[in-house]
C-alpha cells in the first residue's frame, strides 16, 4: 500500500496525492518528529555539559571521597567531535553492524572520557581513596531501542556499544582475526569464529554472554569468516551502560596517572547523598557538547536509534515532566504550538519502533518546520540523495542527485513461512526544489513489500523505489 503526499511550499498547493490519510508504519522517518521537536524545544544551540565532580577533600593530590561524573544525557561522548566543534559520521553507522560498508568515525571512541580523565590530573587529584562512580539518574536506564536494541540510558559512551571487527584467519579451519575497539576490561571477548572457504557469507553470533562478578561481561563470538573477504564491523550493544562507563572512566583516568577504580559491583551509588556535592567549587572536570543542532545532523544522517530513542526521555527529564512518560506531553505541546493536527501521528517511541504517521501529518509538520527560523539547519541536517547519509547510494546517477534532503525509514519482520523478509514501512519525507525551482515538501510511504533475504535487498528494491518517486518529483513528471 503506498501513501505519497506532494505539497508546494511556495503556492501552499498539493501537486499529488494517493491514500495521503490513512496511517502508515512510517520506519525511522519517525525521526524528524523526534529530532525536530528536541530542537524546536531545547533550541539548536543548545550544548550538554557533563561534569565531574569530587565528593571530599583533596591532600596532597590525594582525594579522600568519591569521584563521579553525572550523565547529562550527551549521545556523544565519543569520537564524533571533531577539532572544529562539528560531529563526524559515517553513511553506514556503526550501529548497523554485519554490512561491508559499515565504518566507525575516525578516531579513540574514550577521547571525551580521556580529556576529561587528564583535565582531573590537572585540577590537581593524583589518586582517588573511594570509587569512580557516574551518576545515571537524570531518567531511567534499561529499556532498549526498538531497532538494533542497544540499551538507552542519560550516559552514552560510543553509542553504548564496543566495536567488533572481525576478518578472515591464515587458512581455512583457523580462528578468525578478532580486535575490539574500545579495548576495555568491561567486556572480554572468546573467539571461537572459524575461518571458512571463500564466496561463503559471513555469519557472526553472540551466542553466550554472562556477567561476573565484578559487573564485566564474558562474551563468546561464534560463526564463520570466509577468505579472501576484507574485515566487517560487528556491534556488541553493552547491557549496562552506567557500568561500561564507570569500567572504561576509571581506565581513562589511570592512563592519565590517577589512580582509580571502578564503584565496587555490589554496592549501588548513594545518588541522593552524592547529589550534595554537586556545588561549583567540588566541579574537577567538565565536557561541553556541540551545539544540539550538530547532534541533529547525526542522528538524521545515520539514521542513529539510540539518539532519537534516548530523546523523548530526554526532553521529560530537562523540562521537569515525569520522565517514565518519556517526554510525549513535551512533544505535544511542541506540535501543537505549530498548529498541527496530531489524528494523523500516533508515535510510543523516538526512533520509529511504535509510530504511524500519514503523509498529510508529516507534510504539514514539515511545512510547519520550514517556517521556523531553525530550519537551515534541520533541512541541513537530512540525508541527501545519492551523495550522504543513508541516501549515499540511492539514484545515485539520477537528476535528481544532490537535490532531494530527505529522511530515510525502514522496518521490516522475518518471514520463514516463505523464506523471505516482509517490509512492514519503509519511508521517504523531506525537501526538494524541482528542475523548474519550485520548493516543495513531501511524505513517501509504502508499506508490506515482500522482498528476499539477500543482502541489501530491501535497499535495492524498495529504498530505490522510493528514491525513483523522489527523483520523479523533482523532475516534475
Amino acid at each position: 500500500m503506498w501513501g505519497i503526499q506532494l505539497t508546494s511550499l511556495d503556492s501552499n498547493r498539493v501537486l499529488y496525492a494517493l491514500n495521503e490519510t490513512k496511517l502508515f508504519t512510517p520506519g525511522s522517518t519517525t525521526k524528524l518528529v523526534t529530532e525536530g521537536t528536541a530542537m524546536g524545544v531545547l533550541g539548536a544551540d543548545y550544548r550538554f555539559t557533563t561534569r565531574v565532580y569530587r565528593t571530599g577533600p583533596v591532600s596532597a593530590g590525594a582525594l579522600k571521597g568519591d569521584l563521579v561524573l553525572v550523565a547529562s544525557g550527551d549521545p556523544n561522548l565519543s569520537n564524533r567531535l571533531k577539532p572544529d566543534g562539528t560531529l563526524a559520521f559515517e553513511n553506514e553507522d556503526h550501529s548497523y553492524d554485519a554490512d561491508p560498508s559499515t565504518r566507525a568515525v575516525p578516531g579513540d571512541p574514550l577521547q571525551v572520557l580521556k580529556d576529561l580523565a587528564k583535565n582531573v590530573k590537572a585540577a590537581g587529584i593524583n589518586s582517588v581513596s573511594g570509587s569512580v562512580i557516574i551518576d545515571a539518574s537524570l531518567f531511567p536506564e534499561g529499556d532498549r531501542e526498538l531497532g538494533t536494541g542497544v540499551v538507552i540510558s542519560p550516559i552514552i559512551v560510543n553509542d553504548n556499544l564496543v566495536d567488533v571487527t572481525i576478518g578472515p584467519g591464515s587458512a581455512e579451519g583457523a580462528e578468525a582475526s578478532l580486535k575490539v575497539s574500545p579495548s576495555t576490561a568491561y567486556v572480554r571477548f572468546i573467539n571461537k569464529v572459524v575461518t571458512v572457504a571463500a564466496g561463503k557469507r559471513p555469519s557472526i553470533r553472540w551466542t553466550s554472554d554472562s556477567l561476573k562478578t565484578d559487573g564485566s561481561r564474558v562474551v563468546v563470538a561464534t560463526g564463520v569468516f570466509p577468505r579472501g573477504t576484507q574485515p566487517i564491523l560487528y556491534s556488541y550493544a553493552v547491557a549496562e551502560p552506567s557500568r561500561y562507563a564507570e569500567v572504561t572512566f576509571a581506565e581513562a583516568l589511570r592512563g592519565a596517572g590517577v589512580t582509580a577504580r571502578p564503584r565496587p559491583y555490589a554496592t549501588k551509588p548513594n545518588i541522593a547523598r552524592l547529589k550534595t556535592s554537586y556545588v561549583p567549587a567540588n566541579t574537577v572536570a567538565e565536557h561541553q557538547s556541540a551545539p544540539l543542532g550538530e547532534e541533529v545532523k547525526v542522528t538524521l544522517k545515520v539514521s542513529q536509534n539510540l539518539h532519537a530513542s534516548a530523546t523523548p526521555f530526554l526532553l521529560g527529564a530537562l523540562k521537569g515532566k515525569d520522565s517514565t512518560s518519556t517526554g510525549f506531553d513535551v512533544a505535544r505541546e511542541f506540535l501543537t504550538s505549530l498548529g498541527l493536527d496530531l489524528s494523523g501521528a500516533h508515535q510510543g517511541d523516538g526512533a520509529g519502533g511504535d509510530a504511524h504517521f500519514s503523509p498529510s501529518f508529516m507534510v504539514s509538520y514539515l511545512s510547519a518546520m520550514a517556517k521556523r527560523p531553525d530550519y537551515p539547519t534541520f533541512q541541513r541536517a537530512l540525508p541527501v540523495l545519492g551523495r550522504d547519509g543513508t541516501l549515499w547510494d540511492i539514484q545515485t546517477e539520477s537528476p535528481a542527485a544532490g537535490h532531494v534532503f530527505a529522511k530515510t525509514g525502514t522496518f521490516a519482520v522475518d518471514d520463514p513461512l516463505n523464506r523471505r523478509m516482509l517490509v512492514t514501512g519503509k519511508g521517504l519525507a523531506g525537501y526538494l526544489t524541482t528542475a523548474q525551482g519550485e520548493r516543495c515538501v513531501f511524505a513517501i510511504y509504502v508499506n508490506n513489500v515482500s522482498v528476499s533475504t539477500a543482502p541489501d535487498e530491501v535497499k535495492r528494491v524498495v529504498g530505490q523505489a522510493l528514491g525513483e518517486v523522489a527523483a520523479a518529483m523533482y523532475e516534475g513528471r
